[in-house]
């Protein structure tokens, strides 16, 4: 059989774009409608560390899976240069990303590649893929942001804005004249998931060796949520392009770790590991009442527990159906080799 050129390959592939906003197959006769559902009443699967390429060859790989949310690593430090993708190398980079100028250019070109590669790679797809279903770019950045270094919340907004132009979703489209994102979801909520067709958007977590520092006294979130209130205030509010989450899950409303209440309202994604959401102690109804998005990560250790990589897909299917009923947004996992699993979108609440 003859294999089909780049081009045309690029064509079928648009052409199913539209079949991509809602998961990998149509709808069932009777079934809710994911498009209809805004996006805070919906529950998606996500891969942890999709940057890998012990999971996907090409990072365009991972963002064809049809997975609703793909985890990135970034380091910062001054030990290297620019924003590094890897997940235990602090000095370069070690990662599928290919930095395609165009669709034509996907897994074609040399991997490892910076933060500005990745993005590069997530636009050339998105370009080949008008209508795409919106999709969760979760960055961790594992050792914080240095603004002295020229990686701090600015440099990222410009990173972001430069890479992924009109395809990121800001907050200023979330908030919509209100005066800070909680104001704004509780009142309107999100957007359909059909409205958010085509549309990434970005959260940001403090890394693992930023927890860990004990010398790091502005983390991540606090960090970004002060450059997000400070834009608001000056009216520059659509400069940003991404979302502080709050990191860790714990029994009433976790804004309260932030001394400064003014931080509060600019918090409306969460994440926490699922283990610790649906063990009893926490009132998971409280984030969708509210219209707050809820990440849940190693969804495969709620107990019973099961396969981190390879459950079988009835069991992983079982798995999303039980956290969406616990109100979490995005059940994550390392399920890449699950694609009809990772493709799923289901009410959340599981109603």
């Amino acid at each position: 059989m003859r294999t089909l050129s780049r081009t045309a390959r690029a064509v079928v592939t648009a052409g199913a774009a539209g079949a991509l906003v809602l998961g990998a197959a149509p709808t069932p006769a009777g079934a809710v409608d994911p498009g209809q559902l805004s996006y805070a009443g919906s529950t998606g699967v996500g891969v942890h560390n999709a940057y890998e390429k012990t999971k996907y060859r090409y990072f365009a790989d991972a963002l064809d899976s049809g997975a609703g949310m793909l985890e990135i690593d970034v380091w910062t430090n001054a030990f290297g240069r620019s924003w590094r993708v890897s997940h235990s190398n602090p000095l370069g980079n070690d990662n599928n990303c290919e930095n395609a100028a165009h669709a034509g250019e996907l897994r074609t070109k040399s991997r490892n590649q910076d933060l500005g590669g990745c993005l590069a790679d997530i636009r050339a797809w998105h370009d080949a893929h008008p209508g795409h279903r919106p999709i969760l770019l979760k960055l961790e950045l594992k050792d914080g942001f240095q603004a002295n270094y020229g990686r701090g919340p600015a440099a990222l907004d410009a990173l972001l804005t430069a890479r992924l132009g009109d395809a990121l979703f800001r907050p200023a489209d979330l908030v919509r004249g209100h005066a800070d994102l909680d104001t704004a979801v509780r009142t309107d909520g999100w957007p359909a998931r059909s409205a958010m067709a085509g549309k990434f958007v970005v959260q940001l977590i403090p890394g693992t060796l930023e927890e860990d520092n004990p010398a790091d006294s502005l983390w991540t979130d606090r960090e970004y949520a002060i450059h997000l209130r400070n834009l608001a205030s000056a009216g520059r509010l659509r400069e940003a392009g991404a979302f502080p989450a709050v990191h860790g899950a714990q029994a009433g409303d976790p804004r309260a770790r932030y001394t400064d209440a003014g931080l509060r309202p600019w918090f409306v994604l969460f994440d926490g590991d699922a283990s610790a959401y649906t063990g009893g102690s926490i009132d998971t109804s409280w984030y969708a009442r509210h219209n707050y998005l809820v990440l849940m990560t190693d969804a495969h250790k709620v107990a019973p527990a099961i396969d981190g990589t390879n459950p079988t897909e009835q069991q992983a299917r079982d798995r999303v159906g039980l956290l969406a009923g616990r109100h979490a947004s995005v059940v994550s996992a390392d399920w890449y080799p699950l694609p009809g699993v990772l493709s799923m979108v289901v009410a959340r609440g599981g109603v």
